[in-house]
């Protein structure tokens, strides 16, 4: 990625502007303490150790959001209430999705004050690793709907705790010509996560107890694993301004008058994730219920299915990345990528079969690779402010996780209205994925 342009059209500057309605909130870093500095210092292999660590992360985190919400969840919900799979599973999700919205942004701003001697997001990350991860392991015990809603709820809100600042960590430090390469990578991880969370949950679907253990294991080794192995700067020394908690609920709107490429790429976002996570979630049902595989072989082909989404991403990710980097081009990408995910979904519209299924998975993921290969470094480069860095992306992630509370219900209320045909939530996919590509146009300060 070439340097972008501050919004007048002249080169970024070492010292972060302030971030809108947060000026009597948080100091700025220093010179000597901001996260530009270790940007421009760290070492290349500690440099290629972080990106490594980035991928593992990634692969842990988005193989239990896989493992669970793709399969685990939805066969847990379908044994408790068998007859009302469909809804119920809309009320888990939808409700920990409303819960979370605002997790990774409070987070993310509350990480952006963490003075400690592990740095600022390091204690984050820990905190949300454990606590996710004995949740995890917590959801087997479940009774029934409230309870099971209960604890997912929770555990969706620790892993947040983790996930938001470890996306700030490629603004943090990694220089801007290499964030699209980085975002390359943890896109990988949750390419290969993802992959791996379902098959792993397919093939462990009548053990569920064993299931979530592993995945509640694996989050809880690998979230302190990544601070012991990437230690980040002591935070102790930085400036902090005196706390206001009006300044602190004003710093979460960004205005789209004055910042108005954060709010397309927001927008952005927000459509694609509306679209592709519909299919997402719902895809052991559509297996089960739309292709008419019983269980077993609906977590099997899950399991098979993403092993090609899983090759196709990383391979798509890693070159588009890399063009993307050298180029300095981002909205070319994003389009292109999303155009690409809208005619593979058609696939199983035409011929409601495993083969389609394949066809879809093949083309959807080597378009979303391209997508995540420079969506992160999209956002970073859209960001009003590089001293709140965790707290605007933590916003940007609103637009993913509005998202994610939405399409259960959505997807419900569409099922209600075609009779159970899976067919409405494939075309409502297309619809807004491509209205996502629209979106990004208007963006001036990235190319």
């Amino acid at each position: 990625m070439t340097t972008t342009p501050d919004r007048d059209g002249s080169a970024p500057s070492d010292a972060p502007a302030a971030s809108v309605g947060t000026e009597s909130m948080i100091a700025e870093p220093s010179a000597q303490t901001g996260t530009l500095t270790m940007a421009q210092t760290l070492s290349p292999v500690r440099r290629r150790t972080l990106m490594g660590s980035l991928l593992v992360g990634n692969l842990m985190l988005f193989a239990t959001y896989a493992g669970v919400i793709a399969i685990l969840l939805p066969q847990q919900v379908a044994d408790l209430t068998p007859a009302n799979k469909i809804g119920n599973f809309a009320i888990v999700t939808a409700i920990s999705s409303i819960v979370t919205i605002f997790v990774q942004p409070i987070v993310g701003a509350l990480s952006d004050r963490t003075r400690s001697r592990l740095g600022r997001r390091s204690p984050w990350i820990v905190f949300g690793g454990i606590g996710g991860g004995l949740c995890v392991i917590a959801l087997q015990f479940s009774p029934g709907i409230f309870v099971l809603t209960v604890i997912w709820v929770l555990a969706q809100v620790l892993l947040n705790a983790w996930q938001g600042p470890m996306s700030s960590i490629i603004a943090d430090r990694i220089a801007p010509s290499g964030r699209a390469t980085s975002s390359a990578f943890a896109g990988v991880g949750t390419s290969i996560g993802a992959a791996v969370g379902v098959i792993l949950a397919g093939q462990l679907l009548v053990h569920l107890g064993l299931a979530y253990l592993i995945f509640g294991i694996g989050v809880i080794v690998v979230s302190v694993l990544f601070v012991v192995i990437n230690p980040d700067q002591s935070s102790k020394e930085m400036e902090r301004a005196r706390f206001s908690w009006l300044a602190f609920a004003k710093s979460f709107w960004v205005s789209p008058r004055k910042h108005p490429d954060y709010a397309w790429a927001f927008g952005g976002r927000f459509f694609m994730v509306l679209g592709y996570q519909a299919i997402a979630a719902y895809q052991l049902y559509i297996l089960e219920d739309y292709i008419h595989l019983t269980p077993l072989q609906a977590g099997s082909t899950a399991g098979l299915l993403s092993v090609v989404s899983m090759i196709c991403m990383i391979v798509s990710t890693l070159v588009f990345g890399r063009i993307s980097d050298k180029t300095g081009r981002r909205k070319m990408f994003v389009f292109v990528a999303t155009i690409v995910i809208a005619v593979g979904v058609l696939a199983p519209v035409f011929s409601p079969t495993v083969g389609a299924m394949f066809v879809y998975t093949a083309i959807v993921g080597i378009g979303y690779g391209a997508y995540m290969a420079v969506d992160l470094a999209l956002m970073i480069d859209v960001l009003p402010s590089q001293g709140d860095v965790g707290k605007d992306l933590g916003v940007l992630n609103i637009a993913a996780n509005v998202p994610q509370a939405l399409t259960p219900v959505i997807a419900a209320l569409l099922l209600g209205l075609f009779a159970g045909n899976y067919v409405s939530i494939f075309i409502y996919a297309i619809v807004a994925i491509v209205l996502s590509s629209v979106l990004v146009f208007p963006i001036k300060s990235v190319r």
